[in-house]
């Protein structure tokens, strides 16, 4: 029998996610009540315009434009705005009227999540956010609680459900990318400016997130590298498709020791990357997200499922608001965030790694050993090497030599070896042009 008094929660935002998160909750308040011990009475909804058109039809009597007075009323505020402001101001609120928050601001918390978690503990709140990477795959609580005792070495994911059906499109139907970007945006995976998919900011910021819970370290997300995928070519992914790869958009966040001082630290990182058709991350498909925890004691975890959309992503939100519901109930302050270790952020430029290479050449007597010689000088290793059959260049005139193309995949080397490579590769007279640099990641095909 449920004793305990209905506890107030307020919802800010009524996009694709609140909406659901407002319909689930007055359609299963009853089953809700009995997981949490208590009632969950939604007790408003803040929007920008009360009668704008939505996907759920949400009692008018619940919204309100006024969020700071209905967050004073909350005992769980669940933030679904995005962006920045006044998403920080709503939330900061929120803790110091001692409230707890749900949020899947990613952005937020990416850039100002430490100054974030500080509030809420000093005054026994707790701020969830298990929507704020991956969607509906649970992976915050498995990095914050689950592997709390064991050593994460890496982690390495796709977080990015638009990015990921461009490539697999790519990859499966041999769209180019400007075909698989429309037809994503048709789709309603990619936004009508798709700049923070496929730039990657979205997924650097769920790395830095990600990072900052598997290290117990503040990663911020400008310590983390990016680099976009719109650049990558149909021709690149037919290539890895032939050696036994898959193009995916990779983010990547490991615990290293970088190779000139031997100190210990972290390095998160977002681009595009080669990575074996034998690996569990080349089997996800369409818009779907995964991520891939390498841990000391554990072993190998993969956490699978849909990283967007507004159902699956309210599953996460309600789940950590029974999770907050449930700490009212039992009473007591709520847990700090682990981020003591200190470890410092290391750039890319400490990350080792294997690379492929694509070369035009010249074909010559002689330019095959000049340029392995090239790689050996810099102190990075040749693992395999493809030459194709020697054809002339399109619109070729008589003078013009036949060019060759190199494949070329390297032993595990630094990225400033790999740098210095190809800055003297593209130099040399017999390279047309350097056609592609991509990182290998996971095991050799």
């Amino acid at each position: 029998m449920i004793e305990y008094r209905n506890l107030r929660i307020a919802l800010l935002g009524a996009g694709s996610v609140g909406s659901q998160v407002a319909r689930l909750l007055l359609e299963h308040g009853d089953e809700l009540a009995a997981r949490v011990g208590a009632g969950l009475e939604l007790v408003g909804v803040a929007v920008r315009d009360v009668d704008a058109k939505r996907d759920v039809d949400i009692p008018r009597e619940l919204l309100t434009t006024d969020a700071l007075t209905l967050i004073q009323s909350a005992d769980v505020v669940i933030e679904l705005m995005g962006g920045i402001e006044p998403a920080k101001q709503y939330i900061l609120a929120a803790i110091n009227s001692g409230a707890d928050v749900v949020t899947g601001n990613k952005a937020l918390l990416a850039t100002h999540g430490p100054e974030l978690f500080a509030a809420a503990e000093q005054v026994g709140a707790q701020l969830y956010y298990e929507a704020a990477a991956g969607g509906a795959i649970p992976i915050i609580r498995p990095l914050r609680d689950s592997l709390a005792g064991d050593r994460v070495k890496r982690v390495m994911g796709i977080v990015n459900g638009t990015t990921n059906f461009i490539l697999d499109r790519m990859d499966v139907q041999g769209d180019s990318f400007e075909n698989a970007l429309a037809v994503a945006t048709e789709l309603g995976y990619a936004e009508a400016d798709p700049t923070a998919d496929v730039e990657g900011y979205d997924a650097a910021q769920k790395a830095a997130i990600l990072a900052s819970l598997a290290f117990h370290t503040a990663v911020p997300v400008e310590a983390v590298h990016r680099e976009g995928m719109t650049t990558v070519t149909a021709a690149q992914v037919e290539a890895a498709e032939k050696a036994g790869f898959v193009v995916k958009l990779l983010a990547i966040c490991e615990r290293l020791t970088d190779p000139e001082t031997g100190v210990e630290g972290v390095v998160a990182r977002v681009h595009p990357a080669l990575i074996s058709r034998r690996h569990p991350l080349a089997a996800v498909h369409d818009a779907k997200n995964a991520v891939f925890v390498q841990a000391e004691a554990a072993g190998d975890l993969m956490f699978y499922g849909a990283g967007a959309g507004g159902t699956e992503t309210a599953s996460a939100v309600l789940g950590d608001l029974v999770s907050a519901a449930r700490r009212h109930v039992a009473g007591g302050p709520g847990v700090g965030e682990s981020v003591h270790a200190n470890l410092p952020v290391f750039g890319i430029g400490s990350v080792t790694t294997r690379y492929q290479l694509t070369l035009v050449v010249t074909d010559k007597p002689g330019v095959l050993a000049q340029i392995a010689g090239l790689f050996s000088e810099h102190g990075v290793s040749v693992e395999a090497l493809q030459q194709t059959v020697a054809s002339a260049a399109a619109g070729r005139s008589g003078d013009q030599p036949l060019t060759a193309t190199l494949v070329i995949i390297t032993h595990e080397a630094t990225e400033a070896a790999l740098a210095a490579t190809v800055a003297a590769v593209s130099a040399h007279d017999a390279v047309v042009r350097v056609e592609s640099v991509l990182r290998v990641e996971g095991d050799t095909p």
